[in-house]
């Protein structure tokens, strides 16, 4: 069976404004993970950490070059797999515990982290062996939190519903809304094990009139206000069925 090498598992992409996309081409869309990248003057910022499966740091470069703040949107799998290999580690306080003692049924693994995630599984691959690596935060964030890098900021803002500690992050100066997986073009999953619909309908409606000009979700490709609204508007419609109970 045809396999991928560590040093062609990543791809990077330029999206302007400092953004970096970092991804794993090989991985189907639905489980690939966006990390992000920001730079900033006195530090980075990396938004998730991926599958983990390769080491991060050792294959991308741009993570590896400057002092970097490595955030979780939230602790399913395909986002912090290899937050273990940064010691400036960030996670809302809900989600902490998981951070720090990734069980494979806390973080989705046990039902998600299959052969079939793959285009193209990469070498060394055995679904039985895999499992997140602790990484304890040093801080825990909360709503309002402020990750400064020096020369911009971005505010947390707590959006559970997909799951408890979900969070995002929002440049006011730019626009730039770093949405995790509470909001992307995509089908959004409402229904993992600590999933909450009535919280993912009260986070929606509190940032719907956010004024984003890009956002750059947790999966799929980023979009602009009038999608993001779309979106948004699309899911509380669905929600409001008869007969959809929240």
């Amino acid at each position: 069976m045809k396999t991928i090498g560590a040093a062609d598992w990543y791809e990077t992409l330029t999206m302007g404004d400092g953004v970096t996309l970092v991804h794993e081409p090989w991985i189907t869309p639905f489980y690939r993970c966006n990390i992000w990248h920001v730079r900033g003057r006195d530090r980075d910022l990396l938004f998730d950490s991926g599958l983990g499966h390769f080491s991060l740091r050792q294959h991308v470069p741009l993570v590896s070059e400057r002092n970097i703040v490595c955030v979780a949107s939230h602790t399913h799998f395909d986002h912090i797999g290899c937050h273990h290999e940064f010691p400036h580690r960030c996670v809302h306080s809900a989600e902490a515990d998981i951070l720090a003692d990734p069980r494979n049924e806390w973080t989705l693994a046990d039902r998600y982290a299959t052969d079939e995630m793959f285009i193209v599984p990469p070498e060394g691959w055995e679904a039985t062996r895999y499992g997140v690596r602790p990484a304890p935060a040093d801080i825990t964030l909360d709503q309002g939190a402020i990750i400064d890098l020096g020369d911009r900021s971005f505010e947390v803002i707590h959006t559970p519903g997909h799951s408890p500690g979900g969070i995002a992050l929002f440049e006011k100066k730019t626009g730039i809304l770093l949405s995790g997986d509470i909001v992307y073009d995509g089908p959004l999953i409402d229904d993992a094990y600590h999933s909450d619909l009535g919280d993912y309908r009260a986070t929606l409606e509190h940032i719907r009139n956010l004024d984003v000009s890009i956002v750059h979700g947790g999966h799929f490709p980023s979009f602009g206000p009038t999608r993001y609204s779309q979106l948004i508007d699309e899911y509380l419609a669905q929600k409001r069925k008869p007969g959809c109970h929240l």
